[in-house]
């Protein structure tokens, strides 16, 4: 069984955000899927087979972190789409059937990805009691991003700040369904970037993700209501980092980036 592993968000290999992606002719029992994820040990693993033609969908995709199924994640997405095009195993837009309903995928001229998802809901909540703590810093508001997404987003005072992020996971495990979303606006963005962010989901078995699509679903519309624009760039600043062009539009959010695979193997258990 062919399986690659493609870093995400970024054209240079070990930066962004690797995936496993194995492209199947029908899902396995959910333990052998689980078990496949837990070996490949990266923030996500997915798993793609083709429809029957004429659906609302081509390809049914479903994502594995070691050690949990998840419902929504971009940056698998982007490496599963990357794999179709590259291989030629499929041509053009793709529509993914997934947890969080259709998701497409559109490869565009420059080689890039644009990635189709829904748009995470924003409700402010208050800060929680001892969450500054967990972080290491005291955020200025925050917002549940609802059930797809399953994070909390807390604004931090600046750029410098979410670099220096230093959380206790254990500790911030408790305040989220998924995690914790850091972020704050660019320093300077004639540096190519909006805004930046830092991501960890303790609950899932990922203590900071490399960089991550689903989370832009909600950094989208938060900083696009800050700075008036519906187009702009996220940094995602985990040490592989990784970039986010994101786009609002209303329900929808278009998030664009590009892939590289970096090794190509076979499952062989």
């Amino acid at each position: 069984m062919p399986i690659r592993i493609v870093d995400a968000f970024t054209d240079r290999p070990f930066t962004g955000n690797p995936a496993g992606v194995l492209l199947l002719d029908a899902f396995p029992d959910d333990e052998r899927l689980q078990q496949v994820a837990l070996e490949v040990n990266h923030a996500e693993t997915a798993f793609a087979h083709p429809l029957p033609e004429g659906g609302a969908a081509d390809w049914a995709l479903r994502w594995f972190t070691p050690v949990a199924e998840v419902d929504m994640c971009g940056h698998a997405t982007l490496a599963t789409a990357h794999v179709l095009h590259t291989t030629g195993a499929h041509e053009g837009p793709v529509r993914f059937a997934t947890r969080s309903g259709v998701l497409g995928a559109t490869p565009e001229a420059d080689g890039s990805i644009t990635l189709d998802f829904p748009t995470a809901p924003l409700t402010p909540v208050e800060v929680p009691d001892g969450v500054a703590e967990a972080l290491g810093a005291q955020p200025l508001v925050a917002f549940d991003t609802g059930p797809n997404v399953g994070d909390l987003v807390l604004e931090l005072a600046d750029e410098k700040t979410v670099h220096a992020l230093t959380p206790d996971h254990r500790a911030l495990a408790a305040y989220s369904e998924r995690g914790v979303i850091a972020t704050a606006r660019a320093e300077d963005p004639a540096r190519g970037y909006d805004f930046v962010s830092r991501c960890f989901f303790p609950n899932v078995g990922i203590d900071e993700d490399p960089v991550t699509g689903s989370a832009h679903t909600a950094l989208a519309p938060f900083w696009s209501e800050r700075l008036g624009r519906p187009d702009l760039t996220g940094l995602q600043a985990s040490p592989r980092s990784g970039r986010v062009r994101t786009r609002l539009r209303g329900d929808r959010t278009l998030l664009n980036g590009r892939a590289v695979t970096v090794i190509e193997g076979e499952l062989l258990a």
